[in-house]
Order: C-alpha cells, then sequence, then structure tokens
C-alpha cells in the first residue's frame, strides 16, 4: 500500500482560504461583467468583434445584454447625437447600481471630427464615463483591455459603499 508524502488531514485539519466578504463581493462584480451595447456608429462593428469568435469576450465573463435592467456595464461606441442624448441617459438611469461606462472612440469621447450644432461633444456631458477608449475606431483588442482595466478598478473599490454618480442632466 503506497503512502503519501503529506498528510493535510494530520498537520493542520482542512486546508483554509482567508480572504474578506469585501474582496469576494468584488471579485465576483468583476468576473461577470454583463455590457449594456449602445453601437451608435463605425466603432459599433469593433464592438461586435471583440464579443465574436476571435477575441470571445466570453472568457471574461463579460456578456453583452439588449436590456438595461439586467447590464452593469455600458459600452457608447460612435458619435452621440443631442437626439439620442435624451435616450442614453434614460437608458442609464435604468441600470442597476453599481454601474460603470465605457466610451469607445475618438466621436464618443470628444465628438470627433463630427464638430457640428448636431454632435454632443463627449459622452461625459450626459452621463459620467469610467474608462475612455481613443482610436477611430479602436480595435477589439482595446476593449478588451478597457474590460481589464474596469475589472481591476472593481476590485480595488468597496463593496458595500453608497455608489457616488454625478448627476450631470
Amino acid at each position: 500500500m503506497a503512502q503519501h508524502k503529506v498528510n493535510y488531514m494530520a498537520d493542520s485539519g482542512l486546508p483554509v482560504a482567508l480572504t474578506t466578504v469585501d474582496k469576494l463581493v468584488q471579485w465576483g462584480r468583476s468576473n461577470s461583467l454583463w455590457a449594456l451595447t449602445y453601437g451608435l456608429a463605425c466603432c459599433a462593428i469593433e464592438m461586435m468583434a471583440s464579443g465574436a469568435s476571435r477575441y470571445d469576450f466570453d472568457r471574461f465573463g463579460t456578456i453583452f445584454r439588449a436590456s438595461p435592467r439586467q447590464a452593469d456595464v455600458m459600452v457608447v461606441a460612435g458619435t452621440l447625437t443631442k437626439k439620442h442624448a435624451q435616450f442614453i441617459r434614460r437608458l442609464y438611469d435604468q441600470m442597476t447600481e453599481p454601474k460603470w461606462v465605457i466610451s469607445m472612440g475618438s466621436c464618443a469621447n470628444t465628438g470627433g471630427m463630427f464638430n457640428t450644432y448636431a454632435t454632443v461633444q463627449g459622452v461625459d456631458r450626459i452621463i459620467p464615463v469610467d474608462i475612455y477608449l481613443p482610436g477611430c475606431a479602436p480595435r477589439p483588442e482595446t476593449l478588451q483591455y478597457a474590460v481589464m482595466m474596469l475589472q481591476k478598478k472593481i476590485r480595488k473599490q468597496s463593496a458595500f459603499q453608497k455608489a457616488k454618480t454625478k448627476r450631470l442632466v
């Protein structure tokens, strides 16, 4: 009969992992991000590619949702017009707390090359933005990196503090 060299039961009983409830909750939140897609222009094609088989957001726990009541991350991809500003604010308000926003592309960040009367010069004038993705149009790898940075940000936050959202409109 073969005997193992290390007997865990004889030394200290069962193995124990120590952590705080706060870290455990934030780990769960960061690894199960459900993204509300708000594709408005050419950046939406890159956002769709990031959910396809080559980049596969599912391995990060990120699932694209069409309902704001089930999403906790909004990805604004493309040019936001003033006509759409009230709709994006309404969708943002319908999302449950805690919620985060990723602004994808130069047009969503600053209005891009469309400096006209009908274009919002940055999504952050309507809703608070957590991560900005530069470029025209940013590659799917950039959106993946942004999601990883958002996961890192979520893990550093406290799970039980009241979220402070800015009312911009």
